[in-house]
């Protein structure tokens, strides 16, 4: 490993000072390790959007919304070569929450999961990108 100073000013010292209480790191640099290696994956995802790469989209919705379990279902099976699994869990009477583990170019996840979370009575929805390396 190397060793790098940098400077920062107080208030986002104070700031990842937080986060490492917060998340337990046993020291800032454990913290600032992660916190570039998030936002490098981020500048990477943005830089090569048709790189391979593993993502998992989380999101809740009605299932009592009128066919809207059968037309999610169709979706993915529409595009079965982005979805590696499925888990589909009940919060309550209304709500279910399914996260799909997919693989392929960075492109094609987000469109995939922008189709799955613009649709009606899909109330919240995430996606993380992971580069395929």
């Amino acid at each position: 490993m190397q060793r790098v100073t940098v400077t920062l000013d107080e208030e986002l010292m104070a700031e990842v000072d937080t986060l490492m209480r917060e998340r337990g790191y046993q020291n800032r640099s454990e913290a600032i390790r992660d916190l570039t290696r998030s936002g490098l994956k981020q500048v990477k995802e943005e830089a090569a959007p048709d790189s391979p790469c593993m993502g998992a989209l989380v999101y809740v919705y009605d299932h009592a919304a009128r066919e809207l379990s059968k037309r999610l279902t169709r979706h993915s099976h529409d595009h079965h070569e982005l979805t590696l699994s499925t888990l589909h869990v009940h919060i309550n009477h209304d709500s279910c929450l399914e996260v799909a583990l997919l693989k392929g170019q960075g492109r094609a996840l987000k469109q995939f999961a922008a189709e799955v979370t613009s649709s009606r009575s899909v109330r919240h929805g995430q996606l993380v990108l992971i580069p395929d390396e």
